[in-house]
């Protein structure tokens, strides 16, 4: 992620300002511990001083009342002494003090020789053997780093050992235990304070660094807003200036005065470019074909938006690339524009190219550009032959429909009313005529009877054809109107053992249509595909967004259209099954025709046969 300046400076301070702070608190901290330490140490001996002291007073005040030992056996003296120290107020009083004296002793014992417990602040130790604990000096007298270990570690015991004796020979010790716990708990106070301080002070020097870096970027943030309006194309400096920034005399306002000035030159070069561009564009976007233009040094300085269905990427993904990079090698276009290195010869050729509609026959041409006989660059155009020829026959279909609609109106308008006529003479005669069944007179006028049902049936189709379509367009989800299609044609699609494969998404956005007609465009298809697979086979269904427009693709497995009907089959009256009116192929073409769509089909004899109808989207 990319900082902005300012971001980085208020970051910059308030790191030094947080590494200062990190070592202030590292010392503080070393501080606090040597001092809590030391503290501790010097309690630790006043209150094994005390103690001792307290204890001597308890064995003279023993022996003021009368007490002795039994005897000179080490148990009777302990004994003595043991009952001594319970019977001296003074010494419990004293133990009672010291335990409450402050929040770091653990425990104050006093022990003979060999370690019993003769009298503890904790009741439950007397009379027990007590193991030797660490001396607390080498607590003390570690480096931090140790200490910091120890006190953040596990809780562990340290005592500090006072020797005491029994008139003149060494008889026990006053043990005065510290809790590395207690410790903690005693620096964890004063850290938590600090630690307070530190954040306010990390908080504070946040805010004045923002507000710093603020106050010191102004004038860089003015020529941003500068550049950024000249970006945008409003190359003149706003009227006035708030701050003052334009008439500075120093560096800053020097720069932007510049950057005015050439602001003023842009200006006149855009309009120059504005104009000549929107002229190019409106050109570029009407043309079919695919142009892509070179510079001396082969790179693409203009892509028509129409490159896009042969080079399948959007046009501005070529732009500044070297032809190589456009048609590397495997491209199906590399060996057709004959590219060698990063130059094209002039050709003319024609190839097969695979796009996003399926396989194209494509017309390549290159055209050198020069100046004074030295090359300045190249134009590439790319030509889809198949959609030109598609579009010539639609057009010839239309105006041949066109034509029949004019012609078969007239002629159907003049045959309707003789027929009718032939039918009433027709009744007179039968009643005219024997009434033998077998007679040849009576087989005659049958013939005739049906003769001119079938013309008058003939002359209906022509009528219905050519008659005016009231077309009603209403915003339509093409996906539900397929779905209808499917209903309808179920029975058939059962009926001929067809599997359907549908794919409908509901995301394709909606089209101005009449639902009834597409419905019928679309289910003549759907039936064609059925009479094309008699022995049953695979309808494919499906919905898709192509650009601008939605796209509605029926496919059979059939036998597929042989190459001599392929520009007939939208021709009125032209059909291959026995029996068919040839009049449903034609029906579709004239209603996507009043939808402003299109319709194609791809087929191949054996494999079947697929149509493809494009509609404008609702804008």
């Amino acid at each position: 992620m990319q900082l902005r300046l300012r971001t980085k400076l208020t970051l910059i301070m308030t790191g030094l300002v947080l590494l200062v702070v990190a070592v202030l608190s590292a010392v503080f901290v070393a501080t606090l511990f040597e001092l809590v330490l030391q503290q501790t140490d010097k309690r630790t001996l006043e209150i094994a001083n005390q103690v001792f002291v307290q204890a001597k007073r308890a064995l003279a005040e023993a022996a003021e009342r009368g007490l002795r030992p039994d005897s000179n056996d080490p148990a009777d003296i302990n004994a003595y002494v043991e009952k001594a120290f319970r019977m001296s107020e003074g010494l419990n009083a004293q133990l009672k003090a010291a335990k409450l004296d402050t929040q770091t002793i653990y425990e104050v014992s006093i022990t003979n020789n060999e370690g019993k417990v003769l009298i503890s602040t904790d009741e439950s130790l007397r009379g027990k053997f007590l193991a030797r604990r660490t001396n607390i000096s080498q607590l003390t007298r570690r480096g931090y780093l140790h200490q910091a270990r120890v006190l953040a570690g596990p809780p562990q015991v340290y005592e500090l050992d006072f020797p005491f004796n029994n008139g003149d020979q060494p008889f026990g010790e006053v043990r005065v235990v510290v809790s590395s716990g207690l410790l903690l708990n005693e620096i964890s106070g004063n850290v938590r304070k600090f630690g307070t301080i530190v954040l306010l002070a990390l908080v504070i020097s946040t805010v004045l660094a923002a507000v710093v870096s603020r106050a010191t970027l102004a004038p860089l943030s003015d020529i941003s807003a500068q550049l950024d309006r000249i970006s945008a194309g409003q190359y003149d400096a706003p009227t006035g200036d708030a701050k003052g920034f334009t008439g500075s005399t120093d560096e800053l306002g020097q720069v932007r005065r510049k950057i005015t000035q050439v602001g003023q030159q842009l200006r006149g070069v855009h309009e120059i470019f504005s104009t000549l561009r929107e002229n190019m564009d409106s050109v570029m976007a009407g043309l079919e074909d695919g142009l892509l233009l070179f510079t001396r040094d082969a790179r693409a300085v203009m892509v028509s938006p129409a490159a896009e269905k042969f080079l399948g990427a959007p046009a501005g993904h070529f732009l500044g690339r070297r032809v190589n990079e456009i048609f590397p090698l495997g491209h199906p276009l590399h060996a057709v524009l004959h590219v060698q290195g990063d130059e094209l010869s002039e050709i003319a050729a024609e190839t097969d190219l695979e796009t996003a509609a399926g396989t194209r026959r494509v017309g390549v041409s290159v055209q050198a550009i020069q100046e004074d006989g030295e090359r300045m660059g190249a134009l590439v155009t790319l030509r889809d032959l198949d959609s030109i020829e598609s579009i010539n026959t639609q057009l010839q279909v239309s105006e041949r429909l066109a034509a029949l609609g004019r012609i078969t109106a007239g002629v159907a308008h003049e045959v309707k009313n003789p027929l009718n006529s032939m039918r009433l003479w027709l009744e007179n005669l039968k009643e005219s005529l024997p009434p033998e069944p077998d007679s040849g007179s009576q087989q005659a006028v049958q013939v005739l009877d049906k003769e001119i049902d079938r013309l008058d049936a003939v002359v209906k189709r022509f009528l219905d054809f050519t008659r005016p379509m009231d077309v009603r367009l209403e915003a339509t989800q093409l996906a539900d109107v397929l779905k209808e299609v499917i209903e309808i044609a179920k029975p058939q699609l059962q009926k001929a053992k067809i599997h359907v494969a549908q794919l409908l998404p509901i995301d394709v956005p909606e089209v101005y249509v009449d639902r009834a007609l597409l419905k019928q465009a679309v289910l003549n298809l759907v039936l064609n595909a059925v009479e094309a697979m008699p022995g049953g086979g695979q309808l494919r269904l499906m919905l898709s967004r192509r650009g601008e427009m939605a796209e509605i693709t029926v496919g059979d497995t059939g036998k597929g259209i042989p190459v001599e009907n392929r520009q007939k089959i939208f021709q009125l009256f032209f059909t291959t099954r026995p029996g068919g009116s040839g009049i449903g192929l034609a029906s579709t073409f004239r209603i996507v025709q009043l939808h402003n769509g299109s319709i194609d089909f791809t087929t191949e004899v054996g494999r079947g046969t697929t149509f493809r109808i494009e509609l404008p989207l609702a804008a």
